[in-house]
């Protein structure tokens, strides 16, 4: 904890001594069994569910070896970050137990944590090598579809905090990819959606096409990365904040109705806010077909990193609570 603060802060550092002992090697181990008794006369599915790299981010000293302290590449930030961005943003992650990047280097942690973080993700390829391995031993490499996602992006200071809760950039894109049979070889520069995993794998492995599903499947691309794709990915934060992402533009709009727009090839730190200049107003109307049509309200009894707003009386409320829009970002 901070000297005189109440809220824990997320935890970083070398531990434990051997990688045997992080949780995601036991979780590798099971994977790793799983595919050494798979059926051989019949289709099954393992999901490997790994921790990292999340909060603890924990691994061995070895992984911290590769990423030495006068080396470390520490992300782009730029001291304003802010200054453009909606009042509304602030309120997706209002009270977290992620430190600010002010908390950080007041107390000179920084750098270790982006060091830990870095290392966490180390490990956690290797624990993915470990799997892939045993899935080459058990002779099912040739007839299996391999399928690696994250379920989030990761703020390491940039605009002035850590964690995810965000709708920009780095909170919001994962990794995605695809292997085995009857998928190429190659990079899709289109944007896509954890959605679409569902409906990919029904096409892959043939089985009957779904109508109630909202993702799309991705298998045109998976034979040829330069095939057209018309949907734009799109992620929501609570009732009323999304978020559309093209090859082009991030466009984000918050539930009081103000704006966020990126032009992501330029500016791939989202450093400038183009929502209120009007020779971008075209483009923000096109963008904005993709709002969700139906945006439900939060489950009854909903109570962590939960966010309303009441437009008839403006007031915003965060965990139950309401906030005071005149106070800074806590």
């Amino acid at each position: 904890k901070l000297p005189g603060d109440q809220h824990p802060l997320m935890d970083w550092g070398p531990f434990p001594e051997r990688d045997e002992e992080n949780a995601d090697w036991k979780i590798a181990d099971d994977a790793i069994r799983q595919l050494h008794t798979a059926p051989k006369d019949r289709p099954f599915f393992i999901a490997a569910g790994f921790r990292l790299s999340h909060v603890p981010c924990f691994a061995s000293p070895k992984w911290f070896d590769l990423y030495p302290d006068d080396q470390l590449q520490m992300p782009p930030v730029k001291e304003d970050d802010r200054a453009d961005v909606p009042r509304f943003a602030d309120y997706l992650h209002w009270q977290l137990p992620e430190p600010r990047l002010k908390t950080l280097r007041e107390i000179g942690e920084w750098r270790s944590l982006v060091r830990a973080y870095l290392a966490s993700v180390s490990f956690m390829d290797s624990q993915v090598g470990r799997v892939l391995e045993a899935l080459e031993q058990s002779g099912h490499s040739k007839d299996t579809i391999v399928v690696v996602w994250g379920d989030h992006g990761w703020h390491l200071g940039e605009k002035g905090i850590t964690g995810k809760n965000s709708l920009w950039e780095r909170s919001t894109r994962v990794p995605l990819i695809f292997a085995g049979p009857g998928i190429s070889r190659g990079r899709c520069e289109h944007p896509a959606e954890l959605l679409d995993i569902y409906p990919t794998l029904l096409e892959l492995c043939r089985l009957p096409a779904r109508k109630d599903l909202e993702g799309h499947s991705l298998v045109p691309q998976l034979r040829d990365p330069r095939a057209p794709r018309r949907w734009p990915a799109i992620t929501t934060h609570n009732q009323g904040n999304h978020a559309v992402r093209t090859e082009r533009w991030r466009y984000i709009r918050y539930a009081d109705g103000s704006e966020e727009l990126y032009d992501m090839p330029k500016d791939p730190n989202e450093w400038t806010n183009l929502a209120g200049e009007p020779r971008f107003a075209a483009v923000k109307s096109e963008l904005k077909q993709w709002l969700p049509k139906i945006d439900r309200p939060l489950a009854p009894n909903s109570r962590h990193r939960t966010l309303t707003y009441n437009p008839e009386t403006g007031e915003v409320v965060w965990e139950g609570k309401p906030v005071d829009r005149n106070a800074p970002l806590p």
